[in-house]
């Protein structure tokens, strides 16, 4: 299983509830795109229309820049394949107050690239101090165990 983009900010700015894996409908290029390492998560998140799930924002830049199809657009909205139950119980989880759905990270699985989507709701600003309080002081303290 290789990581092919993570938004890493996601674990900063939110308080992760509960997580889903889902596969992603995209095309060949935005395939190779995403396997060069091209792509971004930031500001994307996931919505439920018509009983179907949608990345919405995440952008998959062009694979080959001079040879780019009619018309493509690389922060267009991306199909999410998740049973009907899944998409049931994130419809009910995206209706309560304060939670919102994100895409985490998209990654290789076999021959397919699949995405980690997150139900989270957004941490506070004082929450934020505390999580680089804490990442530091475990940081400190694996550099002092180093040392001796």
């Amino acid at each position: 299983m290789t990581t092919l983009v993570d938004y890493r900010k996601a674990r900063f700015n939110y308080e992760i509830m509960d997580t889903y894996e889902a596969g992603i409908e995209l095309s060949g290029a935005e395939v190779k795109s995403l396997k060069k390492g091209q792509g971004s998560l930031d500001g994307s998140h996931v919505l439920i229309r018509g009983g179907e799930a949608y990345v919405v924002n995440m952008l998959v830049p062009a694979y080959q820049e001079k040879n780019i199809p009619e018309g493509y657009e690389p922060r267009r909205n991306r199909r999410l394949l998740l049973t009907k139950k899944e998409i049931r119980e994130l419809a009910t989880k995206e209706l309560a107050k304060g939670l919102t759905i994100v895409p985490i990270s998209i990654y290789n699985k076999g021959n397919l690239v699949k995405v980690s989507v997150a139900v989270v709701r957004g941490k506070k600003q004082h929450d934020k101090r505390a999580s680089t309080k804490d990442r530091e002081t475990a940081r400190e303290a694996r550099r002092a165990m180093l040392d001796r």
